[in-house]
């Protein structure tokens, strides 16, 4: 890997698993300092801390509940006590819940709004006082953002559709300060949440024009560009990185 992130401040959240896991690894790799939250899953985190600190980095594990957004806010306090000063904010945490509008009710809305959309907004609004000028935000949204791929992913899209804007705004509020703000849109990824070899997968991966789900690590390689010095001139973008589903 290269060093092109070297010495910045990271804060990942939902970063022991999947996705979110794969983005510390690389940032890590990059010579970054990352911190890290999870919900639950400590003996995780503590061994993800221990695998990059021996990188040579700061590693630091937060506890946080992502729809919590008092929570959510501390999570960044916490990361600016330890580190210092922002470089990379990246929101990684997220829910899929589906359901149809027969079944689902404003309780599942609520509950997955609270972490994809909520969490969002009360940890970038803790973040932006500590950012450095020509920070990065990056949000993982999702496909679904721009088209509901399957019944039943209304709620889940609506989020998805309610963070793109979200950047798209912060892009214009903080453009003076050179901040960039983008969205990554990941289709079918390969993770123990989405198994490529899952049921669901047997319905999408005939979909997909290169045949097989991304792997996290994929993603995290454009989380990786993103973060760095060659996307200095994107902002406000949502970035498709879907195998050409929505080609």
């Amino acid at each position: 890997m290269s060093h092109t992130l070297k010495d910045k401040n990271a804060l990942v959240t939902g970063g022991t698993r999947g996705i979110g896991a794969a983005i510390v690894r690389r940032y890590a790799a990059d010579g970054a300092n990352v911190a890290f939250t999870y919900h639950s899953s400590k003996d995780k985190a503590d061994a993800l801390a221990s695998e990059i600190e021996a990188l040579g980095v700061t590693a630091l594990p937060i506890r946080a509940d992502a729809g919590n957004p008092e929570e959510a806010a501390n999570a960044v306090a916490i990361a600016v006590e330890a580190l210092g000063p922002l470089d990379i904010l990246v929101h990684n945490a997220g829910i899929a819940e589906i359901g149809p509008i027969g079944e689902a009710d404003t309780g599942l809305l609520r509950k997955v709004f609270a972490v994809n959309v909520d969490g969002v907004y009360a940890a970038t609004h803790a973040a932006v006082p500590h950012l450095g000028d020509n920070g990065r935000i990056i949000i993982i949204g999702s496909v679904n953002g721009e088209q509901a791929m399957m019944p039943g992913f209304a709620i889940y899209a609506a989020s998805k559709h309610a963070v793109a804007g979200l950047a798209k705004g912060w892009a214009r509020d903080l453009a003076g300060r050179g901040i960039l703000v983008n969205v990554i849109q990941p289709g079918p990824v390969d993770t123990d949440m989405n198994p490529a070899d899952g049921d669901i997968a047997a319905r999408m991966t005939p979909l997909l024009p290169l045949g097989r789900y991304a792997k996290p690590e994929e993603i995290a390689g454009l989380a990786a560009f993103l973060a760095g010095p060659d996307a200095s001139y994107i902002t406000g973008a949502t970035i498709n990185i879907d195998g050409g589903l929505t080609a």
